[in-house]
């Protein structure tokens, strides 16, 4: 019976990954992982080692995750080293929590190695802080894609009428509904928002607007993407370094 490592494979830039995530990628016997790790980690796996696919498309699980929680359960208990690769943190709406239980309610040794969270490096490469002194000194990460057949919303929309800045991950295709409410607990229309597509990546793309205009100005974005709202979506036009150095490299 070995052990399974739970591992944030960080927001998607190669040299976002940790130092631990890694040396453990580099030793595993096997590596199961989903859509948002990038795939150049699978390179830095040694030969032999065997790859699960198990992530999702458009929404829709190719594989529940009572299957991939069984999975990961079956291959640590006939190899040594596991690892779990998730796209950002684990532990951030990536259900490591429930995959860890699962293990732990069977006997099953492992360990969480934390990844580089997108909620807040993906802001941070498109010259959005999600705190600044003067402008946001708190911030929310939410989920903005709650788990189906739940019939009212466990998001407490009232909570978020304050000044701190709002981070909606998963929240792309329900981004008319995100806007709405926000303007409905008080919210101004013209309050500043952002939608951050592939964020960290060559193929990052920004769409700076308002909360009435968002929708409209952001069609053809695609998945992953990360909403941001506050205050602090202004200050991009002064801090976006990750623009100015994609056009370097381009010249």
């Amino acid at each position: 019976m070995g052990i399974a490592y739970l591992t944030g494979s960080g927001p998607g830039d190669l040299e976002l990954l940790t130092l631990k995530a890694n040396k453990i990628v580099q030793e595993a016997d096997v590596i199961i992982y989903d859509r948002l790790a990038n795939p150049d980690i699978l390179k830095k796996a040694k030969s032999g080692c065997k790859f699960i696919y198990v992530g999702k498309e458009d929404g829709k699980h190719i594989i529940p995750q009572e299957e991939i929680n069984e999975i990961i359960y079956k291959n640590t208990i006939e190899n040594d080293i596991v690892v779990r690769l998730k796209g950002g943190d684990p532990f951030v709406f990536g259900r490591g929590g429930e995959e860890g239980k699962y293990l732990h309610d069977r006997g099953i040794d492992f360990e969480v190695i934390p990844g580089v969270t997108s909620a807040i490096s993906v802001p941070a490469y498109a010259g959005i802080p999600v705190t600044h002194r003067g402008v946001a000194v708190s911030f929310k990460v939410i989920t903005g894609h709650e788990a189906p057949g739940k019939e009212h919303s466990q998001i407490d929309w009232d909570s978020l009428k304050g000044d701190g800045t709002i981070i909606f991950l998963m929240g792309l295709h329900n981004l008319s509904k995100i806007s709405r409410k926000l303007i409905q607990i008080g919210k101004p229309k013209d309050f500043p928002i952002a939608v951050i597509s592939k964020g960290t990546t060559k193929e990052q793309k920004v769409v700076v607007s308002t909360l009435e205009n968002i929708v409209k100005e952001s069609k053809g974005l695609k998945t992953p993407a990360l909403i941001i709202v506050g205050n602090v979506v202004k200050l991009r036009k002064d801090l976006d370094w990750f623009k100015s150095q994609k056009k370097s490299e381009q010249n």
